[in-house]
């Protein structure tokens, strides 16, 4: 067999592959012995079907199905011994037919064409200055995780008339039809506030009419509320008479050492200080999960725009159309292609970065943070976590899964690329209030 590279230019060439009969020959012969043993054709004994016959039957499948197995081979090792840094798979050269006879098979040649990965460089130093930004814990930020707590861990008591923070026990009753129900609505979570100021005041026993679509979150949260179908749900109209029942006010748990122990364990917490202390510590770690999310999102879309270099595009929309699991349309494809290439275009950074700089997820590093995952799950379910030995072959069973140890691999690799940005680059930090930080966020996506 023999392979012959054409340069069309520096993103686009076709491959030649030019295969002969002592390529496949041996190969056909012995898949024709196989379909023979195989083959069940009335009139004939198992394995006593002639040759002959099944050339005739199934001569052409089989010739083609070897072809292919060769062709594939051929390329893809000329693409790994040529280093061939090429983007999707080779596609078949749609206007250029394949040379050869297969009812009479002799010398055959395929014609590939392949989309080449673009040259370039990235210039990424202290020179560079991006903005970190991070959440600052305020005294009323912590004021309100601790009320939180309190109401978390505090206790329902009947209420002589509704709160803002109250829940509401009542009966729906279709003015216009049968349906009827008793369910609960909590003020708190309603979101017209016409509606809820409609609620305020009132006392067990009152009685009003209401739209319950006014009061509850969609078509399921409705149907839940006055036991219907989703289908009736989504169809129904009218107002509801609604009388309230109960009324219940939740009064919060006091900020105490038996409230410390009761969410930390016994003597973990001592004192309202420790607590702010702790909760700090919490919301730190986790709007710092938030400020590195936003930094990297930054970094990307800067190198994204100044990173210069052009992609085989027409290649890689033929490929796209190809590949796709979903058939999709011209018209889709064009409309979605510039968020396929800024993806891509992203991912060719990403990789020549971690080449470029010798970034590495090494295996022990992710067998121990699967055997992390692993405990971490254990102890959502209060379990402790099985001995090292049995951590470490339940971590190699998740590893088996493909998909799961891309997402694996990709957490670490996203990790050490955020660290290696961090160190690279100058970082502006900036301390913002947290309804400040939320609309950086949302203006960057």
């Amino acid at each position: 067999m023999n392979v012959v590279e054409e340069k069309i230019d520096d993103l686009n060439a076709i491959l030649r592959v030019q295969i002969t009969p002592d390529d496949y020959a041996e190969s056909v012969n012995k898949a024709m012995n196989t379909y023979r043993k195989q083959a069940n054709i009335p009139g004939f004994r198992p394995g006593k079907i002639p040759l002959s016959l099944i050339k005739k039957k199934f001569g052409k499948s089989i010739l083609a199905e070897e072809l292919n197995s060769v062709v594939n081979k051929s390329l893809n090792d000329f693409i790994q011994s040529n280093n061939l840094n090429i983007l999707g798979n080779p596609l078949p050269k749609y206007d250029e037919e394949v040379k050869g006879d297969f009812n009479n098979p002799e010398n055959f040649e395929f014609v590939y064409e392949i989309g080449m990965a673009p040259e370039f460089e990235i210039s990424l130093s202290k020179k560079n200055k991006f903005d970190y930004l991070k959440v600052e814990i305020s005294d009323e930020m912590l004021d309100k995780e601790v009320e939180n707590l309190a109401r978390r861990y505090g206790s329902l008591v009947a209420g002589e008339e509704v709160g803002e923070k109250d829940m509401i026990l009542g009966e729906f009753s279709q003015v216009d039809g049968d349906i009827k129900n008793t369910s609960t609505i909590s003020v708190e979570f309603i979101s017209d506030d016409k509606i809820k100021a409609d609620f305020i005041g009132k006392k067990v026993g009152a009685e009003f009419t209401l739209d319950p679509r006014k009061v509850s979150k969609g078509d399921d949260d409705l149907a839940s509320m006055l036991a219907i179908s989703k289908e009736e749900a989504a169809a129904l109209e009218g107002d509801f008479n609604f009388t309230i029942t109960e009324i219940k006010t939740m009064v919060p748990a006091a900020v105490d050492q038996a409230l410390f122990d009761k969410i930390f364990g016994e003597g973990n917490v001592k004192s309202e200080e420790e607590l702010r202390t702790k909760i700090s510590t919490d919301l730190e770690r986790m709007f710092g999960n938030d400020s590195d999310r936003l930094f990297s999102q930054k970094i990307s879309d800067a190198l994204i725009e100044k990173t210069s270099f052009e992609l085989p595009d027409e290649f890689l929309k033929r490929w796209i159309m190809a590949s796709n699991e979903k058939e999709i349309t011209q018209e889709e494809l064009d409309k979605d292609y510039d968020n396929y290439k800024k993806s891509l275009k992203w991912q060719l950074i990403q990789n020549k970065l971690i080449k470029d700089n010798d970034i590495k997820v090494e295996h022990n590093e992710v067998m121990e943070y699967t055997k992390g995952l692993l405990a971490n799950q254990f102890a959502q379910y209060g379990m402790p976590a099985p001995e090292d030995k049995e951590l470490e072959d339940q971590a190699k069973s998740v590893l088996q899964n493909k998909d799961e140890a891309n997402k694996i691999y990709d957490n670490l690799y996203g990790t050490k690329m955020l660290n290696f940005f961090k160190e690279t680059v100058k970082l502006n930090e900036k301390s913002m209030q947290y309804d400040d930080f939320i609309k950086e966020a949302y203006a960057q996506n």
